[in-house]
């Protein structure tokens, strides 16, 4: 909640002789704010939250099946947030800091010496965004929103903050805004350089041991142009998504050795992938929702092969009372026939989403592991029970099978994932999180995911603690 702060609070604070010590030292802090912002914080809005999320995992096969000797893996990962965000007249800016990391990954406690690629302290947003038109407009919003960023639409499924992973997602980009009874509008663009140069456009996007995007993509985009349309209806939402990502052309070349060494050489130019579809969101009752997508895939992949994709997803749902929520669905991510020659590209890359949310907690499919060449054929149950205001239940099951056939006649069939979770909220700033998982896994997925002699049932369960304070929305009195 965003607090306007009154040039009179400090005034008050001196003149009523009954108030309490905590009263007047807030008043203080105030003044203090008053002093730093200037006269313009009366007219302007300041805002200033934070996070601190750890979750403690048990992982006997999360995101790739265990080998036989092969022993589970147990820690604490922690994401530690402070966003300050300050709006002013026609402009808004924000800066969101983060720290991510595994309890014990420092050498010792007092010195740092080595720290994974992935983690620690950096950016997670860094924006501003300007009002192109004045406050007069009957216009809801244009604006010019530029930096370091989330970019999420819908229902996340291309699109998504990837907020479940503790480092999250986030674009260096420029978006255009437009919003207005009903409408919303958006079009963006990125273009990435590792340094400042004067000449060439050549682009590395090797991210190194992480790979980038979903389906261990493993090559960052050079850039990428989308529009984003989208309207509300009485009966739902609708909205249609174009996007084009760009991936920097390059060459390899295989050097004689023990073992023998893969260089590889970035040219100029890009290869091209667009992706085109739409969303919806409906309600046809008050008790039944729709919801799913249909995209197409199209263009170039990063090694230049012809791309020809698509994805369709569609889920049902039914609330029974105030309580009980049932619900049931399908996606399929279409792949390459493992039977045929690979005369062009039919896997289907959910591009920058939240895999997670929807093709089960083990993150087994479409995350950083390089799966998805056959496609996915995904269809679920789903049970959300509300046993009190604060306590929250669920329970997924998955059916996974390959989309398209796999190399050797496999069965196509992959295997069956429950997922369990709870949700027990202690205030709307604090609450806790647990979930186990378990995959009855087939040889085939095995087989897919490289393992040899593999244990074929795979076991997760986490726990999650979560505050997020707002450190400005204290009651004075």
């Amino acid at each position: 909640m965003k607090t306007i702060i009154s040039k009179s609070l400090l005034i008050r604070g001196f003149k009523n002789k009954t108030i309490s010590t905590t009263y007047f030292s807030k008043s203080i802090i105030l003044g203090i704010t008053l002093l730093i912002f200037g006269n313009n914080v009366v007219n302007a809005q300041l805002t200033a939250t934070g996070q601190v999320r750890t979750r403690t995992e048990a992982r006997g096969g999360q995101g790739t099946l265990l080998s036989d000797g092969q022993k589970g893996a147990f820690f604490t990962s922690q994401r530690t947030r402070l966003n300050v965000g300050f709006a002013g007249y026609r402009y808004k800016v924000y800066t969101s800091l983060q720290d991510v990391r595994v309890w014990g990954q420092d050498a010792s406690t007092i010195n740092r010496y080595t720290v994974d690629s992935n983690d620690g302290l950096m950016l997670h947003e860094a924006w501003g965004e300007i009002m192109l038109l004045d406050t007069t407009s009957t216009v809801q919003n244009f604006s010019l929103k530029f930096g370091r960023q989330e970019i999420a639409y819908d229902d996340q499924k291309v699109l998504g903050s990837l907020d479940w992973l503790q480092q999250a997602r986030r674009h260096d980009a420029i978006v255009l805004k437009y919003a207005n009874k009903g409408w919303v509008a958006d079009f963006g663009a990125a273009f990435n350089q590792k340094t400042e140069q004067n000449s060439g456009t050549t682009y590395n996007g090797f991210p190194g041991t992480y790979p980038a995007g979903t389906n261990g993509i493993g090559h960052a985009y050079k850039s990428f142009q989308y529009a984003y349309i989208g309207k509300k209806f009485f009966f739902g939402d609708l909205s249609f998504l174009f996007f084009k990502d760009d991936f920097a052309k390059y060459t390899t070349e295989t050097v004689p050795g023990t073992p023998p060494t893969i260089v590889t050489t970035f040219t100029q130019g890009v290869n091209a992938r667009t992706t085109t579809g739409f969303y919806y969101n409906v309600n046809p009752t008050r008790k039944i929702n729709l919801n799913g997508s249909v995209y197409y895939q199209g263009g170039h992949d990063k090694t230049g092969k012809t791309i020809d994709a698509k994805l369709a997803s569609l889920t049902a749902s039914y609330q029974v009372g105030r309580k009980l929520n049932l619900g049931a669905g399908a996606d399929y991510l279409s792949g390459n026939d493992g039977t045929k020659g690979a005369g062009q590209n039919n896997q289907f890359d959910p591009l920058y989403g939240t895999p997670h949310k929807f093709w089960g907690y083990m993150d087994f499919f479409y995350v950083a592991s390089p799966f998805g060449t056959n496609g996915l054929f995904n269809y679920y149950a789903k049970v959300k029970y509300a046993a009190s205001d604060k306590l929250a239940l669920n329970l997924d099951i998955h059916g996974f099978q390959s989309a398209a056939k796999i190399a050797g006649g496999k069965d196509q069939y992959l295997g069956t994932e429950i997922d369990l979770k709870a949700v027990y909220k202690f205030t709307k700033l604090i609450n806790m999180e647990f979930g186990y998982s378990v995959m009855d896994a087939k040889n085939t997925f095995a087989s897919l995911k490289g393992v040899a002699n593999p244990k074929l049932t795979a076991q997760w369960a986490y726990f999650m603690l979560n505050i997020t304070p707002n450190f400005l929305n204290t009651k004075i009195m």
